[in-house]
């Protein structure tokens, strides 16, 4: 049997949250509703939740303040809610881990794909190695003669000396560390670095690969550390350890 996905809304407006309630259990979801922050830690302490829908603007603790915990305390995927002229509260939203956003005014037929699709994307990624050096939440991570320092998004060698990374190098590099000898597909790559900005049939993951082995592969023509499956993706093929 099919497991219902149970989904937990948060927004401060009760009128919002009983409409969202009533549409989506009437699309096969399980919903939960919070008025608050304090309210929706609660919850998950004591419930099973497989996405959270997150307003932004709330009262008390904030959206982006809750985003940062359930960031920290797992990977329950998060939909923010925000303002169409807040395009600084969406920005912060997805950099702080939101998996997707929609502005308010909304069409719930638009809130519902977009949880389809994350929820379809989210459980496609394989699970991170139950030996992975992430698991204890470590930040500095070493793999091979390289240590990535996650909370100072630095990579650094065996030497000391920094290696600059882009915005898009890191959360690449971010996403093979935290997925050691995994094979990850382009679209997972892509949603585990872009989120919604992820285009179809998007080459940019294979330019940041091949940008990414200049800067840690002895000879990035023969790559030993991101290694390419053809038709299948790419996989970190060294173990990563906490330093």
């Amino acid at each position: 049997m099919t497991k219902t996905p149970h989904i937990l809304v948060v927004d401060d407006n009760r009128d919002i949250r009983d409409a969202l309630k009533q549409y989506l259990a009437k699309h096969d979801l399980r919903v939960s509703l919070a008025g608050n922050a304090a309210d929706a830690r609660r919850l998950l302490d004591s419930a099973a939740v497989d996405l959270v829908v997150l307003d932004i603007m709330m009262p008390g603790e904030d959206g982006l303040s809750l985003c940062r915990w359930l960031r920290g305390a797992g990977e329950v995927p998060v939909i923010i809610l925000t303002a169409m002229a807040e395009d600084t509260d969406r920005v912060v939203g997805l950099e702080v881990g939101a998996d997707d956003y929609v502005t308010k005014p909304f069409n719930p037929r638009e809130l519902l794909a977009r949880i389809k699709a994350v929820l379809r994307r989210t459980h496609s990624l394989p699970p991170r190695n139950g030996s992975s050096a992430t698991e204890g939440g470590e930040s500095r991570l070493c793999f091979d003669r390289w240590t990535l320092d996650l909370s100072r998004r630095e990579l650094v060698d065996a030497d000391g000396v920094g290696v600059p990374l882009s915005t898009g190098e890191f959360m690449l590099l971010s996403a093979f560390v935290n997925h050691p000898g995994r094979v990850l597909t382009r679209d997972q790559l892509l949603d585990l670095t872009r989120g919604r900005e992820a285009a179809a049939f998007d080459r940019s993951i294979d330019n940041q690969v091949s940008r990414l082995r200049k800067k840690v592969e002895e000879d990035p023509r023969q790559p030993r550390l991101i290694k390419t499956h053809w038709g299948g993706g790419y996989s970190l093929t060294a173990e990563v350890r906490p330093e």
